[in-house]
């Protein structure tokens, strides 16, 4: 198939304050960049359409609440505007391109994303395998997932998250430094510990810093505390502080700040919070679970961690810490496998060829 330029819908009825919408708006910016005009479909008043409107791409509002309605606005639009694919990137909006396609109203190729590990039921998710023209899994494990819930295995590709390193890299403003330093408050000297994520087990850390002699402040940023949260903190002694910053469109700010970029979670695709902090230069400790792996080699590239053992997070926060050279080597191997291996560029080229694939595939049926 000729390499002509594609009208792509990228489509999710999430588009809050996440990893997978960092992924989609720079996905979709780095698409249009590259000759594809790039429609977002999306709730009008979600962090993803202010992101899209920065980048000067047309949003669609779509309402996500009925299958029905959806669904019908869906086959408006891709009809409206010329869509050559669709690329879903959560649970509704997939569901109602399966309904499309299963009830013939859908001629178009539609690609469906997958950025966490599958919880979706064997049934619906071999429905949807079985409709989407192709499936693309964020990390190895994500895919390694799908086939163990039997997603077809002829459909299903590899393309791993990328980052923008221009993004990454752009000096955050002194304005925005003053605001993190404010919102750590007064850290006396002792290093910080940085989880940049949403609620993703942070309380199994916090639970490991009464073994930790080493005073630090853990920095959780992008959540508020809990009840779970708080009961950990009662465990944590008073040489350790412990912060909690709500959801920040500016969180790169941390990152130069932090002295030890951590990732609690049993459940991940492919952290954007694990490859930005990794392209910072910052020693990263992550559990043993998900699409981790797929980035970490235990030793080389960061350490990982069984997950949901506070003991465990205790020793491997405890190492990095207590051996400068160690940690400027995780730090320096994590840096240079990200900028070489995980950039906005090579994913959005993968991308591209799996919608090529899609094409062809439609086209020969």
């Amino acid at each position: 198939m000729p390499d002509r330029p594609l009208t792509i819908l990228q489509l999710t009825h999430q588009g809050g304050g996440s990893g997978a919408t960092t992924v989609i708006a720079d996905l979709s910016r780095q698409l249009a960049l590259r000759g594809h005009r790039v429609l977002v479909g999306c709730h009008p008043d979600t962090t993803l359409a202010g992101l899209a409107r920065e980048a000067g791409l047309d949003v669609v509002p779509l309402d996500f609440r009925r299958l029905a309605p959806l669904a019908r606005a869906l086959a408006g639009v891709t009809e409206r505007e010329g869509v050559d694919v669709v690329n879903s990137n959560a649970t509704r909006d997939r569901r109602a391109l399966t309904w499309l396609r299963w009830t013939r109203r859908l001629g178009r190729p539609f690609v469906v994303t997958r950025h966490t590990m599958p919880l979706t039921s064997p049934a619906e998710l071999v429905a949807v395998g079985l409709s989407a023209d192709r499936t693309i899994a964020v990390s190895h494990a994500v895919a390694r997932a799908l086939r163990c819930r039997l997603h077809p295995g002829g459909r299903l590709r590899v393309v791993t998250n990328g980052i923008d390193l221009a993004r990454v890299d752009a000096p955050p403003s002194e304005a925005d430094l003053a605001a993190a330093r404010a919102a750590l408050g007064d850290v006396a000297g002792r290093p910080v510990v940085l989880i940049l994520a949403r609620r993703k087990d942070q309380h199994v850390l916090l639970r490991s810093l009464a073994a930790l002699q080493r005073p630090v402040v853990v920095a959780c940023v992008g959540i508020e505390p809990d009840a779970e949260l708080r009961a950990a903190e009662h465990t944590v002694p008073t040489r350790h502080r412990v912060v909690y910053v709500p959801f920040t469109d500016r969180p790169l700010a941390f990152c130069r700040l932090a002295t030890i970029s951590a990732l609690p979670s049993r459940i991940e695709g492919l952290s954007i919070s694990l490859l930005e902090t990794m392209a910072l230069g910052l020693p990263v400790v992550a559990s043993d679970a998900g699409g981790n792996p797929d980035l970490i080699t235990s030793g080389e590239t960061g350490l990982l961690v069984p997950p949901l053992d506070s003991a465990a997070w205790a020793r491997a926060l405890a190492r990095v810490l207590d051996d400068r050279a160690f940690a400027e080597r995780l730090a320096r191997g994590g840096r240079e496998l990200v900028r070489r291996e995980f950039t906005l560029a090579r994913a959005a080229e993968r991308t591209e060829d799996v919608y090529r694939e899609a094409l062809e595939r439609r086209r020969r049926m």
